[in-house]
């Protein structure tokens, strides 16, 4: 490693190890399911219909307002509906059929999707990753492929161009928050408007009942709603999918029903024709309802962000043999029911109903419109998992409510923030229109952000002909820009909304990484030489404490300014001291035998140790005292494999071994099992034997130990006592820093630490043997 070879901790030599883990075969047969290429015709049926549960419920009750939307002002003329319709038949079949299910959700992480996934495939294959603690050998996993381009390929230049300046990977981390943005808002326009429009059917039978009591019982149903989310998004697929079937089922059939009944002419709108001639008749209005047209496509991104909880293959195919159909025959149906009652436009879905299924109809249309509802939470906690792991987003609590699917998890925090902002939404307009308008906005932006980066995807990943890059970005870009500029006039008719709420998560999100990164740099620029921590000796009386000390930090080398900060004050250290670094890398998942990373810091019988734990945005810790057992076995491992390896015997003061690695360590697996608890005890020096003086005898490999009196020495330490020491290092802008900084850092930025989660939660490090030490850092 060559930072640790400038501050003299010698030569690299890293173990990627296998610990004796029981494997649930089930879990592990599930866990891989995404990538698995073959499934059998009964799992693919299951799991198909499962996604309509938790997929595919937004995109499924936008006929409840699509027309509504489109037509706000009433309809002139029979063949503005359609040109309408030919407009969103074109337009589903484009964005959710070609570009989302076929194109985009094949470039998965995976199995994971959304713009973090994206953006992780990019980082993996160009040096465009700004977030800290990275090192070449993470490029060594199994799961980080980083692919070697000919130097004068287009991918070879595009790679180039992105990482010639800094600028640049800033820029593309902010087009990939600007979209994550705008899916979160997604989250909490979508229950709003899908709940507030079927509760809107009340009315229809009983057009005297006030709107304040459509908005209660909105209202209601949303609390209901994310009341549920804690059970998991596993059940709660389960208990929506039925549900979602019986709704495309029926609004397929009533489409059926009012084609034959009311006009089949309907079904010209096949012909893209109409569309030109509903653009040159109605000019810069029909121009204006593209703002409701494109509420068809709606929820095209919480599809591809659901994708982590079900294979490609089943989503593909529920959307080709179930959703597309019914939904076709749905917006067929209105228009053929529009056609002979204009003025019915506003809530067309329900007046097209036959009399005796209304009522289980409005029933089925509620219960469909709170599933339509989850697809965009369960999207919106996906990705937060994502940017959290990446450090885009302050530490909140999560839950992982899946043993089999570890992509399935539930942020509470998240949870009521969503239920309080679509409260306040619902409640705020009390019409479906504005809340159109700004739903609209968040969808086209989000869907921007995904043709952009599905380009550099294409290039860089797939590595296609240019000719093949240029199709997909000019098709895509003619429909969304098209969209873009139309949902752009609705901003101060609610669009401002969607704006003002992923503004205030984009400052959030900035913040915090922008935060995050200049404590590191101060960590980075505040370490301290392991050869300067070797030479202090006796001068300051330096002594050795019985137990093991982790000292936890986020560099990955070095040794940092916490640990001379403290050594300086109170000259004594631990017998054993372990580094510990954990760490997320911009990849789905680090698999089990190469999660940990451990290398010996200067000579024998200093005892001092560095372990890395590397983690994927998917991975999880557990609730228990798993973390620290698995530090123990590494270190064990470590100490054994150590001295079975061949050479490896000290060439000077610094360095164990020669350069490299000779012997390929990965498939060892840990013989011994401990599973004793280590005792946390006060550490009191007593006696003049527990007080170890470093000297230059210390600083001398002692050749006559062997690994048994080491394994011997790891243990008594562990069985003296284990203090867990954790820096708690806080950053503040420099005097004479500029206002915006000083906002950023001081308060913002600030806020944020206090509010979130602390790392000993997260680490879940026990209370009792927790020693937090405090700095402060100007930047």
């Amino acid at each position: 490693m060559q930072e640790d070879d400038e501050n003299g901790e010698g030569s690299m030599w890293a173990l990627e190890q296998k610990l004796d883990q029981p494997v649930d075969e089930e879990a592990g047969k599930l866990k891989n399911i995404n990538t698995e290429k073959k499934l059998s015709a009964l799992l693919l049926l299951r799991l198909a219909f499962q996604s309509l549960g938790v997929v595919y419920g937004d995109l499924g009750t936008s006929p409840l307002y699509v027309f509504y939307n489109t037509f706000p002002h009433g309809i002139n003329d029979s063949e503005d509906i359609l040109g309408a319709l030919s407009l969103i038949v074109y337009s589903i079949a484009l964005i959710p059929l070609l570009k989302y299910v076929f194109i985009v959700c094949r470039a998965n992480d995976n199995g994971q999707g959304g713009t973090f996934a994206l953006y992780s495939l990019l980082c993996r294959h160009a040096n465009v990753n700004t977030i800290p603690n990275q090192h070449r050998t993470d490029e060594k996993l199994t799961t980080y492929s980083r692919s070697t381009f000919h130097e004068n390929s287009l991918a070879a230049k595009t790679k180039r161009w992105m990482e010639a300046y800094a600028f640049r990977k800033n820029m593309l981390l902010l087009i990939v928050l600007v979209g994550t943005c705008m899916v979160i808002g997604d989250g909490i326009l979508t229950p709003a408007i899908s709940v507030l429009s079927a509760s809107g059917g009340i009315k229809v039978n009983h057009p005297k009942l006030s709107n304040d009591l459509v908005v209660i019982v909105a209202v209601v149903i949303l609390i209901g709603l994310f009341s549920m989310q804690h059970f998991g998004i596993d059940k709660v697929g389960w208990m929506f999918a039925p549900i979602v079937l019986t709704w495309f089922l029926l609004i397929g059939g009533i489409g059926i029903f009012n084609i034959c009944k009311y006009n089949r002419n309907v079904l010209k709108a096949f012909s893209p024709i109409y569309i030109y001639r509903y653009f040159k008749r109605g000019g810069r209005t029909a121009w204006n309802s593209l703002g409701g047209i494109m509420l068809s496509i709606t929820g095209t991104e919480a599809l591809f962000a659901d994708l982590a909880f079900f294979p490609l293959i089943a989503i593909q195919f529920a959307f080709t043999v179930v959703v597309f159909p019914c939904l076709l025959l749905a917006y067929f149906g209105q228009a053929a029911y529009l056609m002979n009652n204009k003025e019915h436009v506003s809530d067309a879905f329900y007046r097209s109903i036959p009399d005796s299924l209304y009522w289980p109809m409005f029933i089925i249309a509620t219960l469909a419109a709170v599933v339509a509802s989850q697809a965009t939470i369960s999207a919106t906690f996906s990705i937060i998992k994502q940017a959290l792991a990446l450090g885009c987003f302050p530490r909140v609590k999560v839950i992982h409510t899946s043993k089999n699917f570890l992509g399935q998890v539930y942020i509470p925090d998240i949870n009521w923030i969503l239920l309080i902002l679509c409260i306040a939404v619902t409640a705020g307009f009390q019409v479906q229109n504005q809340i159109g308008n700004a739903y609209g906005i968040a969808v086209v932006f989000v869907m921007l952000v995904t043709t952009f980066l599905m380009t550099l995807i294409m290039l860089l990943v797939w590595r296609c002909h240019w000719i093949l890059v240029v199709i997909f970005t000019i098709l895509s870009l003619l429909v969304e820009l098209t969209y873009f500029t139309a949902v752009l006039q609705k901003v101060d008719q609610g669009g401002w909304v969607s704006l003002v709420i992923s503004g205030a998560i984009l400052l959030v999100m900035s913040v915090w990484h922008y935060g995050s990164v200049k404590r590191y740099e101060c960590e980075i620029h505040g370490k301290v030489s392991i050869r300067w921590i070797l030479t202090l000796g006796p001068s300051i009386g330096l002594v050795r404490v019985p137990g093991i000390g982790f000292v936890y930090t986020e560099l990955a080398s070095g040794v940092p300014h916490i640990f001379s900060h403290i050594i300086t004050n109170l000259p004594a250290i631990h017998s054993v001291v372990v580094f510990v670094c954990v760490k997320y890398l911009p990849v789905y998942t680090v698999p089990e035998d190469e999660r940990y990373l451990i290398k010996r810091i200067g000579p024998y019988n200093f005892h001092m140790f560095r372990c890395v734990a590397r983690y994927g945005y998917k991975d999880l810790h557990k609730k228990d005292d798993e973390f620290e057992k698995k530090l123990f076995d590494s270190l064990f491992l470590f100490v054994r494999l150590e001295y079975m390896m061949e050479g490896s015997s000290v060439s000077d003061e610094y360095s164990l071994y020669d350069g490299q690695e000779t012997h390929q360590s990965r498939g060892f697996t840990s013989e011994d099992n401990v599973n004793s608890t280590p005792s946390y005890i006060n550490q009191t020096i007593s006696s003049v034997d527990s007080i170890v003086p470093v000297t230059n005898t210390l600083l001398r490999h002692a050749s006559s130990q062997t690994e048994a009196d080491e394994m011997e020495f790891l243990t008594r330490c562990r069985d003296a006592g284990v203090v867990h020491i954790l820096g708690n290092t806080m950053v503040r802008a420099r005097r004479g820093s500029g206002i915006p900084k000083k906002i950023a850092i001081d308060y913002i930025y600030a806020f944020l630490r206090k509010m979130c989660r602390d790392n000993s939660v997260i680490l879940n490090l026990p209370q009792e043997s927790l020693l937090n030490v405090g700095q402060i850092f100007y930047v």
